[in-house]
Order: structure tokens, then C-alpha cells, then sequence
């Protein structure tokens, strides 16, 4: 399907009673796929796919076999397409299914992130109760993975931590459970600071977490964590490394193997960055301030 015809068919399947329209890109796994989104900070490669399928889910598998009846009814813009394909969708318990994709993540032997409807693993002694929601910040990603490690590995005991990016708090919770005095939670997206003041409270943890906008930020800080995207962490290089005491740790993740000298460029007027971790791809780079 023509790209200019994908919205304009997704509000109309939605007029006529889909609960929900989805739209993928037809070309995909194969070697005309072209990825859509470029990271934060850059313009998208395109508006979207040249070829897209679209797909509606009905009640009933007779209203979804009239809507090929009901694209025949339409204007010119409708002529060209045709349903290709109508199948049922099985009546599962849909929310069991989608926890059961979510197991217990182990960060050390004793140190756990474990969803609410699970029990504890045998020797987690250190937990953090997190289910899947909007922000980003399950424990499964490997940058996340990694900052963990590095918080377990370096306890910030009763240190001024700084999580730049926060998600759903996933990070400030780490270092709040591992000894900091008082953790500074901030992020551009209002539903990250609304997710990350939830899960603080839900893990007894919001009397040690301050969430809010990039502006809550003030002063220096002991460690300073941010697990974001290479291109928005070279722009903030001297905002993160302005708020470092002297000897303070910088910890910086969502970082590619390839962009590693890019990064090390891109801090050198204000400290030595080095890879300290490697997990799939991803590196965690770690400094300390000098000033």
C-alpha cells in the first residue's frame, strides 16, 4: 500500500468500528527493508515506508469481511486496495500472555528486578519491583543491564546521585537501593517522571528519589548516571559534566561498539572516557572529574 493512503485508510477502518489499526512495513525482512526512525535530535530517514500493510482488528469476523465490501464502495483513493487476507484471532487471556513474556532479570546473584506477579528467585536478596509500562527501563535491555552492574559493583553509599534520563526510574531505584543519600530522577517526557515517582513509591523508595523536569537538576553530585542515546549524549557533555563534584563518577550508556570514539571525542575537554563494559553490542563508559 502507497505510503499517502496508509492514514487515510487507518482513521477510516477506525470509523467504520476496528478496535485497533495497525500498521507494518511490507517490505520487511527482506533487503528493501529501510528502517524509520532515526535516534532523538535527527530528522527520520523518511515519513514513513514506501510499502506498508495495514491491519484492523474487528469484534467479529463478519464485520471484518464486509470491510473488502466497503473499500469496493469508496472513492478513487480506495479502488486500489484489496483485503488480502482475514483470520480469526484466538481467545486467550491476553494479560497472562503478556506477563509471561516478562521473567525476573538477574543483575548479580543477590540483586534482582522482578515483575509484581512473580516470586522472588531463590537468593535475591536485593530487589526492585518493576513491571513493564510507558517509559523505558525493564532491567532487560543491556544498557540497563549494565548500569545496574555498575551500581551494584560501586554502591553509591549516602552519595549525591544524578539519573539524567530517567525512564521509569529503573537506574535512581538502583542507587536508592544501594545506598544513596538522595537521588535527582529527571527526564524530558512527563510520563518517564510520572512512571519513575510511581515506582519509587511502589518499592518504598520515593523519600530518596526527587523526580521532575531536566530544570530539577541543581548543583553537583557524587555520580552522575545517564543511559540515553550516543548523539544526545555528546550535545549534553558539558551540562553532565558541569554537575560533577570533583572526583565524581560519570556513567554513560546506550552506546554502540562503533561509537565509542565519538564519545571519548566528544568528552575530552572535560574528562578521560573509557569503555568499562560490553554486553551485546553496547558499551557502558565510565569517568572520573577532575576539576
Amino acid at each position: 500500500m502507497a505510503q499517502e493512503v496508509v492514514e487515510q485508510l487507518s482513521d477510516a477502518l477506525m470509523e467504520i468500528g476496528a478496535l485497533s489499526v495497525s500498521v507494518e512495513d511490507a517490505d520487511a525482512l527482506t533487503d528493501r527493508e529501510r528502517a524509520l526512525y532515526g535516534e532523538p535530535g535527527m530528522p527520520p530517514p523518511q515519513m514513513g515506508w514506501t510499502r506498508s500493510v495495514v491491519i484492523a482488528l474487528f469484534s467479529d469476523e463478519q464485520s471484518a469481511a464486509e470491510v473488502g465490501e466497503w473499500l469496493s464502495d469508496q472513492s478513487e483513493w480506495a479502488k486500489s486496495l484489496t483485503v488480502t487476507k482475514v483470520r480469526p484471532v484466538p481467545d486467550q487471556d491476553w494479560v497472562r500472555l503478556t506477563q509471561s513474556q516478562f521473567d525476573p532479570v538477574q543483575i548479580t546473584p543477590e540483586f534482582w528486578i522482578v515483575p509484581t506477579w512473580h516470586e522472588l528467585p531463590q537468593g535475591a536478596n536485593r530487589v526492585l519491583r518493576l513491571d513493564p509500562g510507558l517509559a523505558f527501563g525493564t532491567g532487560t535491555h543491556p544498557t540497563t543491564k549494565m548500569c545496574l552492574k555498575w551500581i551494584a559493583s560501586h554502591p553509591p553509599s549516602q552519595h549525591r546521585v544524578l539519573d539524567y534520563g530517567c525512564g521509569s526510574g529503573i537506574l535512581a531505584m538502583g542507587a536508592a537501593l544501594f545506598g544513596a543519600g538522595v537521588v535527582d530522577a529527571v527526564d524530558i517526557d512527563t510520563a518517564a517522571v510520572s512512571s519513575t515517582q510511581d515506582n519509587a513509591r511502589a518499592n518504598q523508595l520515593d523519600a530518596l528519589i526527587h523526580a521532575g523536569l531536566p530544570e530539577a537538576a541543581n548543583g553537583l553530585y557524587d555520580t552522575v548516571i545517564a543511559n540515553i542515546l550516543a548523539s544526545p549524549l555528546k550535545v549534553l557533555a558539558p551540562l553532565l559534566v558541569g554537575h560533577m563534584k570533583p572526583g565524581a563518577s560519570l556513567v554513560l550508556a546506550g552506546i554502540l561498539e562503533r561509537q565509542a570514539d565519538e564519545l571519548i571525542q566528544a568528552y575530552s575537554p572535560y574528562c578521560k572516557l573509557s569503555v568499562a563494559d560490553e554486553l551485546d553490542g553496547w558499551i557502558l563508559m565510565t569517568a572520573q572529574s577532575s576539576h
